[in-house]
């Protein structure tokens, strides 16, 4: 079988009880990338300060999108002299479940010299409403028009090609501009019939979530969706109000079930009943985007899509994982690690499992046993796993650096 080498100084950058001055010895080190750097669970203050000091702006970018980092710290690099690196505190780490920036970064922000960073928080759904309205009154014509638009945005109204443009469209030979007309509002009553049976299962699909169809009218459509099929969610399902989310939740169209499992206003009434559907896609895009989905499903949806961002899903659930450790399959047993009540033993036990994925797991656990620990860091499979573990001793960590060339 083939094992990937483990790089143990990238194990080392993750580890929390690596000192702040080592931290920067490893940021001079080529074989650790400036993500490797970031890629911590949690940051103490005085780590994420050491870092975010350091003179090459890369790794200060890396940290300002760091998952583990909390909004307060990312903060910190609001008034960093690069440009890059206030882009990336306002654009923040690739995760959903990232915490939000302070308020006064985005009011400060909103007075930064560079156009292109005001111009940015025109496009930041998390900008206050006040520092639009500031920007509004911005000096660039094109940024005071951008946040003007947002002020006065009204309610979603659907793009349209106009009636004659859609019905050439619904003409066209080509697939996906018939698939646009079919869902033009503008697109006659006559050519809607005509797309509905389009030997095309895009367009069909496309006229069959038209907002004004009634469900019988949906029923009639053959409208093939698969559980494994990736369709944008629907932009009125997202624009829509409670009457209308209602009856799209209760859809027997799964397109609009799963769209309205992506809507920023769910209530936890429909949230419930969605969390009940059949469709896994409508129950997996609940957890991919609603933070009060019940922890069992997130658990479940983790387990069955491998989304490693679940896992920092603020509903996923830790303690009790640890009956799991006879699952048949290794993602399971791997999640043992995260239970705070699983035993040292336990631990101990599956660091012998014959799964990489899991004995790295559980290699990365201050639980493990110190000699066990020892062990998995002599293997090269586990050692950067073991390298990540806050128990290995300080000794053990300064061994290691001399090991491999960190002076």
């Amino acid at each position: 079988m083939f094992h990937l080498v483990s790089n143990p100084l990238r194990g080392l950058a993750r580890n929390p009880a690596l000192p702040p001055a080592a931290l920067l010895r490893l940021a001079g080190d080529d074989r650790v990338s400036r993500w490797d750097l970031a890629a911590r669970r949690a940051w103490t203050d005085e780590a994420f300060d050491a870092l975010a000091a350091h003179p090459d702006p890369e790794v200060r970018e890396a940290l300002a999108q760091s998952p583990g980092a909390t909004g307060d710290q990312r903060a910190r690099l609001a008034d960093d002299l690069s440009i890059r690196v206030v882009q990336a505190v306002l654009e923040g780490p690739p995760t959903r479940w990232a915490g939000p920036l302070p308020d006064w970064v985005y009011h400060r922000l909103a007075g930064h010299p560079e156009p292109l960073v005001r111009d940015l928080l025109t496009f930041l759904p998390g900008t206050p409403r006040d520092v639009v309205a500031r920007l509004a009154r911005d000096e660039q014509p094109g940024i005071a028009d951008a946040a003007r638009a947002l002020l006065d945005r009204k309610s979603y109204e659907p793009p349209t090609l106009g009636r004659d443009e859609a019905v050439r469209f619904a003409a066209d030979p080509a697939d996906w501009n018939r698939e646009r007309a079919a869902a033009d509002p503008a697109l006659p009553t006559e050519w809607i019939a005509v797309l509905a049976a389009d030997p095309s299962p895009r367009v069909r699909l496309a006229v069959s979530a038209r907002p004004e169809l009634t469900e019988a009218q949906r029923a009639a459509i053959d409208h093939p969706v698969t559980p494994a099929d990736a369709v944008p969610p629907l932009e009125w399902v997202l624009a829509s109000g409670p009457a209308e989310l209602d009856r799209c939740v209760r859809s027997a169209h799964p397109l609009l079930r799963r769209s309205a499992a992506c809507h920023p206003d769910l209530p936890a009434d429909l949230l419930a009943v969605l969390t009940a559907d059949p469709d896994p896609a409508v129950r997996a895009l609940l957890c991919a985007h609603q933070a009060h989905a019940p922890g069992e499903l997130v658990l479940e949806s983790y387990l069955a899509t491998g989304d490693e961002d679940l896992l920092r899903h603020p509903a996923f659930p830790r303690t009790g994982l640890a009956r799991l450790a006879d699952d048949p399959a290794p993602p399971p047993r791997a999640l043992v690690a995260l239970d705070p009540d699983a035993s040292p033993a336990l631990i101990e036990r599956l660091s012998h499992d014959p799964s990489g994925r899991v004995r790295s797991a559980m290699a990365a656990d201050p639980r493990l046993p110190r000699p066990r620990l020892l062990e998995l860091l002599a293997d090269e499979r586990t050692a950067e796993a073991a390298a990540a573990n806050p128990a290995l001793p300080a000794p053990v960590i300064t061994r290691l650096l001399r090991a491999q060339g960190v002076r």
